[in-house]
């Protein structure tokens, strides 16, 4: 390397080093990996340390608390409300915490201080972060960037959805409380379909996505979602369009209402008759649980995407922070804000489902009273089987399961001929229900019971809203960031056009067979390449850069130069002297 070179100029003066990779690169001769400090192989030397400026014209967050929000606006989002509590009783109730808990500590934590480091020091988006780590890793920002993509195009249909529900809310009495009359000359009868399901199912399935029977029958566009998607792209683009200048600021509110709701619906959903059934229910350990594979699997995948991993939102927020900022007790913090939304969530979810259950076991319960009243009437029960302390016309759940196990006992033979339902509480809690089905069905129903249901609706729906939002302004930063720090495009056109293209692709979702392919993306779109995208960030920072020149990062002294550690093991990084770009730090 020669004297005058730039480079070597650096070691005797502070003078901070501007010129891009590019502009270097050009006019220095090719690094002596053999002799360089970069080699953890070779002799010792003097180190390149080129510390990109603070003031290179990159936006900046107003605040830490703007920030802190934006990344739990990001993190916390539909999943939260509708998966976790899901996964919790599925997978042992309060034994399912401990896994996930563990889990959190021993992945979530690291691979998101892992994000937020690599973004913070770098200064830029995904693809921007990993081909300064080895050129040949740009295709790890790339599968962020094309996930991101696709994820975005069915999320927002979800926010189409609660939009909605959230202007239907305004209705008293709500539309989906009771079934259509359906009129035939002078007589009119209920709904067919909506009496054998229910009235919430029947307006979701029905009157809201008019879905089709299969796939492969588009139906046409439903127009009603049509519009609602158009207002949801129309609400993200202009969260997103000046960046973090306009998205930081709607962080203020899209980030802490949901948790005004939340709490309000706690304190409501506790003062519910059978809220605290729900709650236990919830929270009965089921400790064998733990002992099976499957639990720790499913636990590890939700702290993934609970914590948002791998979109690349995480790097992109974290790039318009101060290089020294301490992104250790970032992680930590947002990780447990994330940990405890899920808790706060599934307990306002078991008070509300709780209370659902009570009511649909007592309805249970008036139904199959009716029908002993009938078979007592009509001779086929004799009155002999009834115990003398029941009344009918206030039957207890405690006197109906009296009465059942009797019948069962006496008319073994004949019993399944007379239809007659158990009406367990248990059955009831332990009807497992998640994603669209807790939102739009089991929870709508419980509050078409609530007073002022109305009220209670448009809250709820408001807080999807809110709770969509943030995830999805965090998920088009991690699209448009990197392709603005690598190409030199109007941010406020590229931001319009995007929102425009993902509108047009977004109506495969808003066609009346639409609800299918929402289901198919959440299901394959994301989970396998997400999981790849985070081991490869894993392997990158691990075994390319190094674990002990990432330990500095905690202490706010991370090298400047982003070097392959081995030649031997990653040759690729090494195979031509512009593949040196890595090493320097404009």
């Amino acid at each position: 390397m020669r004297k005058n070179s730039k480079v070597t100029q650096r070691e005797h003066t502070s003078e901070h080093v501007t010129e891009s990779v590019a502009d270097l690169l050009a006019h220095e001769a090719p690094l002596d990996y053999k002799n360089s400090s970069l080699n953890v192989g070779g002799v010792p030397g003097k180190k390149i340390v080129l510390e990109p400026p603070e003031n290179d014209g990159r936006p900046a967050w107003n605040s830490k608390l703007q920030y802190i929000l934006a990344q739990v606006g990001f993190s916390v989002g539909l999943g939260n409300v509708w998966r976790f509590p899901y996964l919790c009783q599925k997978n042992g109730g309060g034994a399912y915490l401990v896994p996930y808990f563990i889990l959190l500590i021993l992945i979530g934590v690291p691979l998101f201080f892992l994000e937020l480091a690599v973004g913070q020091k770098i200064r830029r988006g995904s693809i921007g972060v990993w081909n300064y780590v080895c050129p040949h890793l740009g295709g790890i920002g790339v599968s962020s960037l094309m996930v991101c993509g696709f994820v975005g195009l069915y999320y927002n249909v979800i926010i189409g959805w609660s939009i909605f529900y959230f202007f239907q809310s305004f209705q008293y009495p709500l539309p989906w409380a009771e079934c259509p009359i359906r009129r035939n000359g002078s007589l009119a009868i209920v709904e067919p379909e909506c009496e054998k399901s229910s009235a919430t199912t029947y307006f979701w399935y029905r009157q809201t996505l008019n879905t089709t029977s299969t796939i492969a029958d588009s139906g046409g566009l439903n127009v009603k979602m049509t519009l609602s998607l158009l207002v949801a792209w129309i609400i993200v683009c202009l969260a997103v369009i000046r960046g973090i200048a306009s998205s930081g600021k709607v962080m203020y509110f899209s980030s802490l209402f949901p948790y005004v709701v939340l709490f309000c619906f706690l304190v409501r959903g506790l003062l519910l008759k059978g809220a605290v059934d729900g709650i236990a229910h919830m929270f009965t350990p089921k400790l064998e649980k733990m002992l099976e594979p499957q639990v720790w699997r499913e636990a590890a995948t939700q702290v993934f995407f609970a914590l948002g991993l791998g979109f690349g939102g995480v790097i992109a927020f974290s790039s318009y922070n101060k290089i020294d900022n301490n992104c250790h007790f970032d992680a930590v913090l947002v990780s447990f804000i994330n940990f405890f939304t899920s808790i706060l969530a599934t307990l306002v979810v078991f008070a509300v489902l709780g209370f659902k259950a009570n009511l649909m076991n007592e309805k249970c319960v008036i139904e199959n009273g009716e029908k002993i009243l009938g078979y007592l009437n009509s001779n086929v029960l004799s009155h002999d089987l009834i115990p003398p302390h029941v009344n009918f016309s206030q039957l207890s759940t405690v006197d109906y399961a009296e009465i059942y196990g009797v019948i069962k006992t006496v008319k073994e033979g004949s019993f399944a001929e007379l239809s007659l339902d158990p009406c367990v509480l248990e059955d009831e809690l332990n009807k497992s229900v998640q994603g669209t089905g807790l939102a739009f069905i089991a929870f709508t129903e419980a509050m078409t019971h609530f007073p002022a249901s109305p009220f209670w609706s448009v809250m709820f729906f408001f807080m999807l809203i809110n709770l969509g939002l943030g995830s999805m302004i965090g998920t088009m930063t991690g699209i448009t960031t990197p392709v603005l720090d690598t190409y030199k495009v109007h941010k406020e056109l590229f931001t319009v056009c995007c929102c425009i293209i993902a509108f047009f692709c977004g109506l495969l979702f808003v066609q009346r067979s639409g609800n299918y392919f929402v289901t198919m993306f959440d299901d394959y779109s994301a989970g396998l390449p997400l999981t790849i995208v985070v081991i490869l960030e894993n392997v990158s920072v691990a075994w390319i850069y190094g674990t002990k020149r990432l330990r500095s990062v905690s202490r706010a002294t991370l090298p400047g130069h982003w070097p392959c550690a081995s030649p031997s093991l990653w040759w690729p990084c090494f195979l031509s002297p512009s593949s040196s770009s890595p090493a320097i730090s404009t």
